[in-house]
């Protein structure tokens, strides 16, 4: 039996939102896709997509969305949710990926009867390989959530949360480590090229050695710490290195203020908003 068209209402279609305007066009069963951007580039990169596309919130005729997914800035969510109380009302669920925008602040103006789940992606979802984390209003359906995991799950794995309060956590590790990362890479080159390597040639093996390393972990049957450990030789020279690294006072300890700081400024922009 064909499966039926899922009809979907994008707002946004900056880098997020043609992340998840391209994994709903590639799912296996029939998606139908309006996007809301006003600016020109972005809308023609959408209907170049296979998207329609308008300026101003407003769908074509006979289109009724399912699922409508906010890509936008935090501070715009509340007022499109506003103008989007007849669709769910109708059953409809929106998916925010705005950080920092509770659940409560968008069902205040969503109305009671709309289902809500908030989204913390991050940016590898640009390329299939994010860290989507989630979480639910009590109004949202099962059949919400499992529509909503089938679309996200084009950007990279999916997992919900049941307490909102751990998702500035989420946002302290996946939401804001990407750029962690990015920086050890730049650290990696750098001590590369003071060790007397060309700068081209030190930024290449710290950029394969993170994502040869990432892989690795991802495909790896054991852990981390373990594959820490098969690499590390007794009195060897990654030995030396960790010696380092694994200092009382050095990069655990750094990693979790670093954390730390990142999860308290998500709960202070949570709270202004």
């Amino acid at each position: 039996m064909e499966a039926t068209e899922l009809s979907v209402l994008l707002v946004g279609c900056g880098n997020m939102g043609q992340a998840l305007l391209k994994g709903c066009l590639s799912l296996s069963r029939p998606v139908r896709v309006h996007v809301v951007e006003p600016a020109d580039g972005l809308r023609d990169k959408a209907v170049e997509l296979g998207a329609s596309a308008s300026t101003e919130l407003t769908v074509p005729d006979q289109f009724m969305p399912e699922v409508i997914l906010l890509a936008v800035k935090p501070h715009l969510t509340a007022a499109i949710l506003a103008e989007c109380r007849e669709y769910l009302a109708a059953g409809a669920v929106a998916l925010s990926v705005a950080a920092g925008v509770t659940i409560a602040t968008m069902q205040g103006k969503a109305g009671k009867d709309g289902g809500i789940i908030r989204c913390m992606p991050n940016t590898p979802s640009q390329i299939g390989a994010g860290a989507l984390v989630c979480c639910k209003s009590s109004s949202t359906t099962d059949a919400q959530v499992e529509m909503a995991s089938q679309l996200l799950s084009t950007c990279g794995s999916v997992h919900f949360v049941e307490d909102e309060s751990l998702m500035d956590a989420v946002t302290a590790i996946s939401g804001s480590g990407p750029a962690y990362v990015f920086h050890f890479i730049e650290c990696l080159a750098e001590a590369g090229k003071a060790a007397g390597l060309p700068a081209e040639l030190a930024s290449e093996l710290a950029l394969q050695t993170v994502y040869g390393a990432g892989k690795l972990a991802r495909e790896s049957d054991v852990g981390a710490r373990e594959l820490r450990r098969q690499v590390t030789s007794p009195n060897g020279t990654t030995a030396a290195a960790l010696d380092v690294l694994m200092a009382p006072d050095a990069l655990a300890p750094l990693v979790v203020r670093a954390a730390e700081a990142a999860r308290d400024r998500s709960i202070e922009l949570g709270q202004a908003g």
